[in-house]
């Protein structure tokens, strides 16, 4: 049966991946893996790099995010306690479209929705 990690953190993720990309799709490839994914948390920065070596290596890319989105609007800067919980959303590209989207959606998070991470909200979700 194979298995396909859908979830998985590069050391892009700061303090919650540890795995380099080159080292992570050389022992995908030893372990004669189709297909993986990247999510880091809140950023893409390893998504090129990710998705040339995957090529190389003959794996399927999958390129993702594991968002943060914030309770209320993205731009707000003050937590009160009556806000619905942030939690974390974990989204996949299917093609270049989708892939273009998630690289807007992160731009965004960074430029407008910055507050100590970089957060989304239901707004530019929609």
């Amino acid at each position: 049966m194979d298995f396909v990690h859908l979830h998985l953190h590069s050391d892009n993720s700061l303090l919650d991946g540890s795995c380099n990309i080159s080292g992570l799709i050389s022992r995908a490839k030893s372990l004669d893996m189709k297909a993986l994914s990247l999510t880091d948390h809140g950023n893409m920065f390893g998504a090129i790099e990710f998705y040339q070596e995957c090529l190389k290596n003959g794996i399927k890319p999958i390129v993702g995010i594991e968002a943060y989105v914030a309770p209320g609007n993205r731009k707000d800067r003050v937590k009160t306690s009556t806000e619905e919980p942030a939690y974390h959303l974990t989204m996949l590209v299917k093609n270049e479209t989708g892939y273009r989207n998630l690289c807007k959606l992160s731009t965004l998070s960074y430029k407008e929705g910055f507050y100590y991470k970089p957060r989304m909200d239901k707004e530019i979700l929609k």
